[in-house]
């Protein structure tokens, strides 16, 4: 996959023109809110709402960030792994509402929307109990995204209410990680399931 494909930038949730331009107008809510992503009021009240899709929370969280409004909420709502392969780009995200992307270096997508399934909920739950360990031991990245992972290297994001956190480093070394390789573990818990119960698109 590239990292130059709309679908890569959609995963990180901190793009709202990308989810928009999927959207007719007149926007129709929750994207109505975020089209206008100045109305401070109603963009806290859409990153609260907890029956809304986590990647819509985390775009109002972003457009309140923007805005120089930071929450002091550390609620983890994505995860995102990228493992830079000599053939491409390997990309799986998950989310706290319980869905799932899966972006194969050769193009092919998978996209998981069952969050309550009974066999996927549990590996992305235990995902998320690791990831939001790290979180708990390290800051946000408070500078623009970084591009996709250089061949040869492998980084883990973590999408929280208050910012984006992440670890980067050498495909090997991340996954021997003390405190990453728990999360990382169960990331490919989740890919395993995805590309087994799913064939990508």
């Amino acid at each position: 996959m590239s990292a130059t494909s709309p679908l890569y930038a959609l995963l990180f949730c901190d793009e709202p023109q990308l989810y928009l331009a999927n959207q007719q107008a007149p926007y129709s809510f929750p994207y109505n809110i975020l089209a206008n992503g100045r109305d401070s009021v109603q963009l806290r009240s859409l990153a609260a709402d907890t029956s809304q899709e986590s990647r819509i929370r985390l775009l109002a969280f972003h457009q309140l960030g923007q805005t120089g409004q930071i929450t002091e909420r550390k609620e983890l709502l994505g995860v995102v792994v990228e493992v830079a392969l000599s053939e491409g780009l390997d990309v799986l995200a998950a989310y706290a509402d319980g869905t799932a992307r899966f972006l194969h270096h050769t193009g092919r997508v998978i996209i998981w929307e069952n969050g309550t399934d009974s066999r996927s909920r549990p590996i992305i739950d235990q995902l998320f109990t690791e990831s939001a360990r790290v979180v708990a031991q390290i800051g946000p990245w408070n500078q623009p995204r970084r591009p996709a992972p250089a061949p040869g290297m492998a980084r883990i994001s973590f999408l929280v209410a208050d910012g984006l956190y992440f670890g980067e480093a050498p495909l090997n070394n991340l996954f021997n990680d003390p405190l990453a390789a728990p999360a990382l573990q169960a990331a490919t818990a989740l890919m395993q399931f995805l590309t087994t119960i799913q064939p990508a698109e």
